[in-house]
C-alpha cells in the first residue's frame, strides 16, 4: 500500500507567537495562566480559516491575548489535544467530524475532559481541472468505485462510458484529516476504507493546487477552499442513488439538499484549559460573534441557528464535558436536538 504524502510548505498555517519568550515557551516551560496568556488552537484545515478570523478580530480588542492557529488535520489535532504529556497538549481542537470512540478512550486514559461545541456547517466539494469538459457530475456509486480499497480505476474512461482515455490522478486530505474520515465513510461506508494510491495533504490549499495543475485530476476538500480557488477549478455536482444532482452552495448546504457531503464543524475545548481566562475569552468571543464572522464574504461556511449558539455558550459556561455526537444514538438527529437547544427565530 502507498499513500503519497508530499513534502509541503503549508501556507495557511498561522502562528502568532508574540511574547513567547516572555511566557517561557521557547525554553519548554509550561504556559502561563494569565489574562494576557497564550492560547493554542490546532486541528482541522477546514475550520482553521474561521479561527484565524476570530483570532484577528479579538486581537484588535485585546492585543495582549496571543493565539496560535495551526493545522494538523482533525485526527492529528486530537493527537496533540490528548497528548500523554500535559505540557504538550493544545487548548482547543478544531474538528470537521465528531470525536471518535478511540479518541474518547484516550481522553479518559490521560484524564482530559473536553467540551464539545458546534460552530458551523460546511460541505465537501469534489473538483476537477477547469479544462475538464466531459464530467459535470459524479454519482456516489461512481465515487465509491473510484475510492474503494483495491480499486483498479486509473483512467477516466473506466469511470463512465463515453469518458476519454485520460489518466486519472486522485488528490484528497490525508488520513489525519476529518474531511478524509467523513468523505470515506459517506462514500465507501466504512471508516478508513480508502485506496492508498492517492496524493494527500492536510492542507486543502495544496490539494486545490494539485488538481489545478493536473488535467486528469480529481480531488475533494472543504467547500470554502473551492470558493477561494474557483477561478482555477471546476466544481462537480453529486448525484445520490435515485436523487437529484446537487452542487454544493451556501443554500444547498444550509437546506440539507447537498447530501451526503454536508456536515457540522466543531470545537473541542480542554475543560481544564477552559478555566484559564485567555482560553475562556477566546471561546466566548468566537461563539458570541460566530454569525457575523461566518457571514464575511471571505468565508464560505453556513452559520447555525442562533439557538445552537445559545446552547453552545451555555454548555461552555457550565463546562459540560463529553460528546453528544459520538455513538449510534446521535444518528439521524439534528444538532438542535443533540445539544438541547430549542429552535427560535432570531
Amino acid at each position: 500500500m502507498r499513500w503519497n504524502r508530499r513534502a509541503i510548505a503549508t501556507p495557511l498555517i498561522v502562528v502568532v507567537m508574540l511574547g513567547m519568550a516572555a511566557g517561557g515557551l521557547l525554553n519548554g516551560r509550561r504556559r502561563q495562566s494569565t489574562p494576557g496568556g497564550f492560547v493554542r488552537v490546532d486541528g482541522s484545515s477546514t475550520v482553521a480559516p474561521i479561527m484565524v478570523v476570530a483570532k484577528d478580530l479579538l486581537g484588535r480588542e485585546r492585543p495582549s491575548l496571543k493565539v496560535q492557529v495551526a493545522i494538523s488535520g482533525t485526527g492529528g489535532g486530537f493527537k496533540k489535544f490528548l497528548a500523554e504529556d500535559p505540557a504538550q497538549r493544545t487548548d482547543i481542537n478544531c474538528a470537521s467530524r465528531p470525536i471518535k470512540p478511540k479518541e474518547i478512550e484516550q481522553a479518559n486514559r490521560v484524564g482530559v475532559g473536553f467540551i464539545e461545541l458546534p460552530i458551523a456547517y460546511d460541505g465537501i466539494a469534489v473538483v476537477v481541472h477547469p479544462t475538464n469538459t466531459f464530467c459535470g457530475e459524479l454519482s456516489i456509486e461512481e465515487l465509491r468505485r473510484i475510492w474503494s480499497p483495491g480499486s483498479t480505476i486509473r483512467n477516466w474512461k473506466d469511470v463512465r462510458g463515453g469518458f476519454p482515455d485520460l489518466a486519472l490522478s486522485l488528490y484528497g486530505p490525508g488520513p489525519d484529516s476529518g474531511t478524509f474520515d467523513y468523505f470515506v465513510e459517506s462514500v465507501v461506508g466504512k471508516a478508513s476504507a480508502c485506496r492508498s494510491d492517492f496524493s494527500g495533504s492536510e492542507d486543502d490549499n495544496v490539494i486545490a493546487r494539485w488538481v489545478a495543475e493536473d488535467r486528469g485530476g480529481l480531488g475533494y476538500f472543504g467547500y470554502t477552499y473551492f470558493e477561494a480557488n474557483r477561478d482555477r477549478l471546476k466544481l462537480l455536482g453529486i448525484r445520490r442513488a435515485g436523487g437529484e444532482c446537487v452542487k454544493p452552495s451556501i443554500e444547498a448546504i444550509r437546506s440539507g439538499r447537498y447530501r451526503p457531503f454536508s456536515r457540522p464543524l466543531l470545537l473541542y475545548v480542554n475543560a481544564q484549559a477552559a478555566q484559564r481566562p485567555e482560553v475562556a475569552a477566546f471561546v466566548t468571543f468566537f461563539i458570541e460573534k460566530a454569525r457575523p464572522i461566518l457571514a464575511r464574504p471571505d468565508l464560505s461556511y453556513v452559520s447555525l441557528d442562533q439557538a445552537l449558539y445559545d446552547a453552545a455558550i451555555d454548555r461552555f459556561n457550565k463546562r459540560l464535558t463529553g460528546s453528544v455526537l459520538a455513538g449510534p444514538k446521535s444518528s439521524g438527529k439534528r444538532l438542535i436536538e443533540l445539544f438541547g437547544a430549542k429552535p427560535n427565530a432570531r
